[in-house]
């Protein structure tokens, strides 16, 4: 059973929020905030991450779990809201189901296809400290160092500090230990097919962030006949979390035009 959070009034605009690969619905708490009342904010936990209970399975499909929580909330159409994972995956869904979404909002997302690139030599040497962690089954090292890599930003260790990184360390922990969902469903590489996407969508990456990322982001909204995209200074991966100025009211705006 998938676990779901709305807020806002049933008649308000639907916003659909996914997640990024080491947070949950949690990590929305600061944009929902934002939007306050006039928007309806529903959010919802991956397999493998916060609430969500499941079976382990092989192919299953990350989009045909966002369609059943659109259609059990009667949602026909709403403005996605994805970050790393989450912002895939919503790409996937507007590609699948163009129909159901009326706009993109893209955080850092983990576009399938996307031209391979290398990790600075900083990220490298982090990702290799994580993955011997890993080997050692070492999920606590896993997580602080996981944490400094994407919610600091590698290189800056510690920057982050209080209420969000406790979050960030919790959500984290717990998508560490969760059971494996299986493996889901292969669809065809997004990247190619981006030129298909016709909704507006705004894509953001924080200067903190993997080079990739920002590089990615930039070039698919490029890519689109109603693509903008804006680089957010001084955060990472999972700005919204941190209740970046910029990020919460960029967003805020795009969705306010819709």
């Amino acid at each position: 059973m998938i676990a779901v959070e709305e807020t806002g009034p049933a008649g308000a605009p639907p916003v659909l929020m996914l997640h990024a690969g080491v947070a949950d619905r949690r990590s929305w708490a600061p944009l929902v905030e934002h939007l306050g009342v006039q928007t309806r904010c529903i959010r919802y936990d991956g397999r493998g991450y916060g609430d969500t209970v499941y079976e382990a399975e092989d192919g299953w499909s990350p989009v045909a779990d966002a369609v059943a929580v659109m259609d059990a909330m009667n949602v026909s159409s709403a403005i996605v809201v994805g970050n790393s994972m989450g912002g895939g995956t919503a790409i996937d869904l507007a590609l699948a189901y163009p129909d159901r979404v009326s706009a993109l909002v893209l955080i850092s997302p983990a576009i399938s296809g996307a031209p391979e690139s290398e990790l600075e030599t900083t990220a490298a040497e982090l990702d290799g400290d994580i993955d011997a962690a890993d080997e050692r089954d070492d999920l606590d090292a896993v997580n602080q160092l996981e944490t400094h890599f994407w919610l600091d930003g590698p290189g800056h260790a510690g920057r982050v500090t209080g209420s969000p990184r406790e979050l960030f360390l919790d959500m984290n922990a717990r998508a560490l230990s969760a059971t494996d969902p299986g493996e889901p469903a292969e669809l065809p590489d997004a990247w190619s097919q981006l030129e298909r996407i016709a909704v507006p969508a705004l894509f953001l990456a924080g200067s903190l962030d993997l080079r990739h990322f920002r590089t990615d982001a930039s070039l698919a909204a490029a890519s689109l006949d109603h693509g903008q995209y804006v680089e957010l200074p001084d955060t990472a991966h999972v700005p919204q979390l941190e209740s970046h100025e910029l990020a919460l009211r960029s967003i805020a705006n795009f969705i306010a035009a819709r």
